[in-house]
């Protein structure tokens, strides 16, 4: 977001500089020593990761900072003993493993000089590497990386330390087995994980066969200890099997095969043993099959067959030996969702009142301990809770959803934190994003009074209840840090909302105790309990309803213990939230109509459920498309769990929706891939004209990302063509920092393109795109909070030209519309490589009587940069020494 001057008049000071010494080390190296001790006893005891098969391996590296600490040190399996590099970059260390071998998982454990930015990589010479893991946002500590690859020689690489000293590792610990090599053109995805699979019986319900397949070794099938037993996976189409790969339990098959079949009745062995070994078995095959089979006929224990994880690898490395069936490879069928069991992926924790309160509590610190910095990984996750009472603090980190399961917020209710604090960033919360708490009561600690929720963009409290009415909730960091930019909705606060440093914010219809602070642009839309409406200073915009509007469908658990997902009604001029002290007005779906898809479920797949009429449930994760998802019917409901991600790879549109009514779609990111989309989301095709006043489209905190992880590129990001539709929260972000970011790396020209008449916003957040940032087309548009930032990075105003004018505005009017409304809007220019650069204006419209601009602001954040006007001609300038101008009316 901003790594800037605060708006504050005390910048926070940093902490002071650390000041190694050869004892601290010692010290850190025996306190690491006991902690990855316990950790590794830990994790053998709750998982079935693979053997270590590097320790004792010969082992090279780039350098050593002396002799004290050898690259054999970080593979000799005592955590007190360590590798450290030269205090450069880049760096690597490098093991031998002796053979190929089939790799499954890395695990590091650092010294305090960690790597932020490090890949991975695989080979087979020693010379040509392959890269199985990568990251710009490397924790440090103790890092269990799941991956897959093979070589007999496997390099950590590292290319940007964290620290201004070397790389350091306790120990660097590969996982996996020998002789067993994927074949050449045999694929790396698991094909079993997710699919439906069947079992001859279960040892009880805790081990059903669907923990086989979850993709998770912690957890897994068990059978009656008699024999024959099996276990049966359907892939859902004819697929040529490559390798299976077995990883037992101590429970393991003494005699036993591999079976394929066509039709689920005649089986074909591909693998035949009477001699199994149990471990992980990686097995290279050759045969064809839909569904593919453990056939067990002599345990190895008196007890029954167990595997944490059965997995399937399917590709051109065999020759089929079946004959193809009629059904087209590009897809798998649409699973069912079991309403009262379904699979939300293994990202998705879902918690009742009889779960221990110290399980709940671990595996939320886990969480957090991963997530904290993570704003660029791939992991996604959702934490739900049952009706009932619990004790947890929840401490949420980026890409983690904690939502409670009750048809009201009040059917849940934690017994102490649902926060989100800043600390990573010394305080400063501009870059707190990506995170999300929903349909929870919580209750403080008895003695406590604050609640934190230090946020910036897409970061929504929506329908929460903070308890107590002597408590408050900070939107900041509580005196040492600021934050930027937030959304509240449908929410009660019985205390008070204190913005402290938070420079601008967005709520609508709620009902506070109170507020208390203002810096820059603070928006109150039917809310009660609100401030005074005052329009510079303090910036308090406050309107009194909301004209028309739809809350974000939710997931919730009936009286009888079934899923469904409950769709609020439209409302019209409404005040204050849904549900307190009122039965909410709405529609309920059983999830049985929902498909559920986890990452890795194809695009065909994902269209099929739509084309038979089903709902879309996105689990935790990133899902890759190359071809859009194609919503073409009326009232389709879309959601997604743990900020779910969709990227478009390919040049692809990520989503496209027809021009009929009622579509919602709630809780998804889209993602550009690395190759350029002409746009990310799509509403209506171009021409829309269908009047869908009284059912209309509604996006609900769909947020939009081009470039952070790596490359991204789009022309347009999201363009509405269709009359009527709602945005209630959204951000549209051009990286300002991360990976694959540069004025001429993750291109972009414009975020918001509506075209379509009668479109209404709400919480609109736009950002760093190189030309308009939004651009609106459409008759009667409405724009409720809005708040930019101008690209930071061009390189000279040369760069930025529209035509003769300095730079593009932050929100264009185009000059034929009649009629328009905005209120509540900021404007802020940082730019970083060259101060001198303009912004002519920040909002550019046509100045007619029916288009109306209320209670704008521009800020020249820390005078690097200037806006010459606010709105057309009109408006002081925000520069170096005059940052913050206002204006209340145009024209």
């Amino acid at each position: 977001m901003r790594p800037v001057a605060p708006p504050l008049d005390v910048t926070p000071e940093p902490p002071p500089p650390r000041r190694r010494t050869r004892r601290h080390a010692a010290l850190a190296s025996l306190a690491a020593a006991a902690l990855v001790a316990a950790a590794l006893t830990v994790s053998s005891a709750a998982s079935a990761a693979d053997a270590v098969i590097s320790q004792g391996k010969p082992a090279t590296a780039s350098s050593v900072e002396n002799a004290t600490f050898p690259a054999s040190a970080a593979v000799d399996g005592n955590a007190g003993t360590r590798w450290a590099s030269a205090f450069a970059d880049p760096q690597w260390i490098q093991v031998d493993l002796g053979a190929t071998a089939t790799i499954t998982q890395i695990t590091l454990n650092w010294e305090a000089a960690y790597a932020r930015s490090f890949q991975i990589q695989t080979s087979a010479n020693g010379s040509t590497w392959t890269n199985i893991y990568t990251t710009t946002t490397g924790t440090g500590g103790t890092q269990v990386l799941p991956v897959s690859g093979s070589g007999r020689y496997v390099r950590l690489n590292g290319t940007v330390r964290a620290t201004a000293y070397g790389y350091s590792l306790f120990e660097f610990q590969v996982h996996g087995t020998f002789g067993g090599t994927n074949p050449g053109g045999c694929g790396t995805t698991n094909a079993a994980q997710g699919k439906p699979v069947t079992a001859s019986s279960v040892q009880n319900a805790g081990f059903p066969a669907t923990a086989a397949v979850d993709g998770n070794a912690g957890t897994r099938w068990s059978s009656a200890a008699t024999d024959p037993q099996w276990i049966r996976v359907d892939l859902g189409s004819v697929q040529s099997i490559c390798q299976v790969v077995l990883q037992w339990e101590a429970a393991y098959g003494r005699s036993f095969q591999i079976q394929t079949s066509t039709n689920d009745s005649t089986w074909t062995d591909i693998f035949s043993t009477t001699t199994g070994t149990g471990g992980t078995q990686t097995l290279n095959v050759t045969g064809s099959g839909r569904y593919v089979r453990m056939n067990g006929t002599a345990r190895g224990t008196g007890y029954g067959y167990s595997l944490w994880e059965l997995r399937i690898y399917t590709g051109t490395g065999t020759t089929p030996t079946d004959p193809p069936t009629s059904e087209p490879p590009t897809g798998t069928p649409v699973e069912p969702t079991d309403p009262r069991n379904p699979n939300f992926g293994p990202n998705t924790i879902v918690y009742d009142p009889s779960t221990p309160t110290a399980t709940i509590q671990s595996r939320l610190n886990s969480i957090f301990t991963q997530q904290e910095r993570n704003q660029f990984g791939q992991e996604r996750y959702a934490v739900l809770f049952k009706p009932g009472n619990y004790t947890a603090d929840v401490n949420l980190g980026f890409f983690t959803q904690v939502a409670g399961l009750g048809m009201s917020p009040d059917d849940v209710n934690l017994n102490g934190h649902v926060r989100a604090e800043a600390f990573w960033m010394g305080g400063n919360a501009t870059q707190n994003f990506w995170r999300s708490a929903e349909n929870l009561s919580v209750t403080l600690p008895a003695g406590v009074t604050v609640e934190r929720w230090a946020v910036s963009q897409a970061a929504p409290y929506r329908r929460m209840h903070l308890r107590g009415g002597g408590n408050q909730i900070q939107l900041w960091n509580g005196g040492d840090g600021w934050s930027s930019g937030g959304f509240m909705a449908d929410t009660k606060i019985d205390g008070t909302v204190v913005s402290g440093s938070q420079q601008q914010w967005y709520s609508r219809n709620s009902e506070f105790g109170s507020w208390s602070g203002s810096v820059w642009n603070m928006v109150f839309q039917g809310v009660t309990g609100a401030p005074a409406n005052h329009f510079p200073n303090p910036s308090h915009t406050v309107v009194a309803n909301t004209p028309t509007v739809r809350e974000k469908p939710f997931l919730y658990i009936d009286g009888t213990g079934e899923y469904r997902v409950f769709v609020p009604a439209l409302r019209a001029n409404s005040v204050g939230t849904t549900w307190f002290n009122k039965t909410p007005a709405g529609s309920s779906l059983s999830l049985s109509t929902f498909f559920i898809v986890r990452p890795g479920t194809p695009v065909a797949t994902i269209n099929d459920a739509l084309s038979q009429g089903k709902n879309l449930l996105f689990a935790p994760g990133v899902h890759h498309v190359s071809s859009p998802i194609q919503v073409n019917r009326a009232d389709t409901v879309i959601l997604g769990l743990g900020l779910a991600t969709i990227q478009a790879d390919n040049g692809s549109v990520g989503m496209k929706i027809a021009d009929v009514n009622g579509v919602k779609v709630g809780g998804i990111m889209f993602e550009a891939g690395a190759t350029n989309s002409p746009v990310l989301m799509e509403v209506g095709p171009p021409g829309s004209s269908a009047d869908h006043a009284a059912n209309p489209v509604s996006l609900h905190d769909v947020f939009f990302r081009i470039g952070g992880p790596g490359v991204g590129r789009a022309t347009n990001t999201l363009t509405v063509n269709s009359d009527d539709v709602i945005g209630d929260h959204m951000w549209l972000w051009r990286a300002d920092h991360g990976d694959g970011v540069g004025w001429s790396v993750n291109t972009a020209d414009t975020g918001l393109t509506v075209n379509g008449d009668d479109v209404t916003m709400y919480g609109l957040f736009v950002e760093h795109f190189q030309k308009y940032q939004t651009v609106w087309n459409g008759e009667r548009g409405r724009t409720y909070f809005y708040q930019n930032e101008f690209p930071y990075e061009m390189p000279n105003q040369a760069a930025w030209m529209n035509g003769t004018t300095r730079g593009y505005a932050a929100y264009k009017v185009n000059d034929a519309v009649n009629q328009h409304f905005a209120i509540g809007l900021g404007s802020y220019c940082v730019f970083t490589l060259d101060a001198s650069v303009v912004a002519e204006r920040s909002f550019e419209v046509p100045t007619k009587a029916g288009v109306q601009f209320q209670n704008m602001v521009t800020v020249s954040l820390g005078g690097a940069g200037t806006i010459n006007h606010i709105i057309n001609n009109a408006g002081g300038t925000a520069r170096a020494g005059a940052e913050i101008q206002y204006l209340n009316n145009y024209p």
